[in-house]
């Protein structure tokens, strides 16, 4: 992935709105680091001074890329070209700057576009765009700018004030070349949306997180370029809905859904295979699926392999071992649970699990899977319980000359401790016995017991051993 686009994920200025997001952030984190690294490097900071109208794009491009601001190169290299034009004494930039190919002018203030020809004399070759956190609220400005680079491929607008907000068809067709958007937390209409999916003939991601959509409605032209859409923390319950995405967007291959409560999966395998042939990958992070049957019809998307599913109410009462196992065992064609590869082993012994895990429900409650699994492995025995605690107690025979008495003793005590126990048994002072440990299962005779400080869980003692008290001989 690109800069830019790892970039907006993880930059201070965008945390607010991608907080709650945190479960989707694993799929790109790695990267992120070493980006953001760079971009900073790159870019600078720039702090836009007040002003409660706004910035023009080529207000902030004039300050931040001039020569005073940002390095510049006369060969290879990163940095500003400074070409002399000899233009006008009043020109914002009357040295031609050919700017970097990647843009970052997040939260300068820029509410306007300001001179095309000036954009379209510096940005002529800049491919990715990053415009988060401004003051764009008009759409025919944002069009200008973007009209105006002709070779764009990435753009975020995410975090400008576009609620409400029309977009004139002919504004939307400057949008054509974009092949990466961002529109999270701007509350853009999902009328606008479907908009600019006509008009942008070459989309393929499409991020909408934060918007509020509780719906969405279906377009009668078919988006079949998209791959992506991360639509995380809104407010879409009803499968209904999520069924749209189908077939507005045949070719999607993953869709990045989480913090959406959507309570369960409600199509029949005919039409989940029939919408989503090539989906490859889901998220469902904190989603309010709480039916293994919804688990289960993940099964009937054809090309599923990867899938992401924490913080949902069916999984609540197992442990984590349990959980994954049980997930595992219910997805036979996912390689890639939670973002982690499962191996043939693990998922051998998931399956081994899941059959023992319902040997004790009764027919009717039986999973689909259950079935399946019998035939592969068989009905398998439950695995016997062992204990593998130490043990903290046995019950002896104490032989002292012609006595013998029956008596509980603790392991986790010293040979010292025991005869202080055996002083009102023997009637014996400890300083005038000594002990010998019979184990009664083994050929060998007694074991003195000579050193005070020896636990005796140290002699392997158990149920029905005989402990010998010798007095001392003066």
């Amino acid at each position: 992935m690109n800069k830019a686009f790892l970039g907006f994920f993880d930059r201070p200025s965008v945390q607010k709105q991608k907080k709650t997001a945190s479960s989707n952030r694993g799929q790109i984190k790695a990267d992120i680091a070493s980006a953001e690294g760079e971009a900073a490097h790159q870019e600078g900071a720039m702090e836009p001074p007040e002003d409660n109208d706004g910035r023009t794009f080529v207000e902030v491009i004039s300050e931040k890329y001039s020569p005073e601001n940002f390095p510049y190169r006369r060969g290879p290299g990163m940095g500003v070209v400074v070409v002399s034009t000899g233009g006008p004494q009043g020109s914002p930039m009357k040295d031609r700057l050919n700017l970097p190919s990647v843009l970052v002018l997040n939260s300068c203030g820029i509410s306007r576009s300001g001179d095309q020809a000036e954009i379209a004399a510096f940005c002529a070759h800049v491919m990715e765009l990053d415009l988060s956190h401004n003051k764009l609220q008009d759409w025919h400005e944002i069009s200008k700018i973007v009209s105006n680079i002709p070779n764009l491929e990435f753009l975020n607008l995410s975090s400008n004030p576009l609620a409400g907000m029309t977009l004139e068809p002919r504004w939307a067709e400057a949008f054509s070349s974009v092949r990466r958007l961002v529109l999270n937390n701007t509350q853009v209409s999902w009328d606008t949306v479907l908009l600019l999916t006509r008009e942008m003939p070459e989309l393929e991601e499409l991020f909408l997180c934060h918007n509020e959509y509780s719906s969405v409605s279906s377009s009668s032209v078919a988006c079949s370029t998209l791959r992506l859409l991360h639509i995380t923390d809104n407010c879409l319950k009803d499968w209904a809905e999520v069924r749209k995405f189908g077939s507005m967007f045949p070719c999607l291959d993953t869709l990045v859904m989480a913090n959406n409560n959507l309570s369960s999966i409600q199509d029949s395998k005919d039409i989940l295979q029939r919408l989503f042939p090539k989906l490859r990958s889901i998220n469902l992070h904190n989603s309010g699926l709480n039916q293994w049957e919804d688990i289960e019809k993940l099964n009937f998307f054809p090309r599923l392999e990867e899938v992401r599913l924490q913080g949902i109410p069916l999984l609540q009462a197992y442990t984590n071992a349990e959980r994954r196992s049980l997930m595992i065992a219910q997805l036979p064609s996912v390689s890639l649970l939670n973002g982690s590869a499962v191996s043939d082993s693990e998922r051998e012994d998931a399956e081994r699990f899941f059959i023992r895990y319902y040997l004790d429900y009764p027919e009717e409650e039986l999973p689909y899977r259950y079935h399946s699994l019998v035939n592969k492995y068989g009905k398998l025995e439950p695995l016997a319980e062992i204990d593998l605690r130490p043990r903290c107690r046995a019950q002896v025979e104490v032989h002292c000359e012609e006595k013998i008495e029956q008596l509980s003793i603790r392991l986790d005590q010293t040979v010292a401790e025991l005869k202080k126990q055996l002083t009102t048994v023997v009637q014996l002072s400890t300083n005038s016995m000594r002990l010998y440990y019979i184990d009664k299962g083994s050929a060998f005779g007694p074991e003195e017991m000579k050193y005070n400080t020896r636990a005796l869980h140290s002699y392997s003692i158990q149920d029905g051993d005989e402990i010998l008290v010798v007095p001392k001989t003066k």
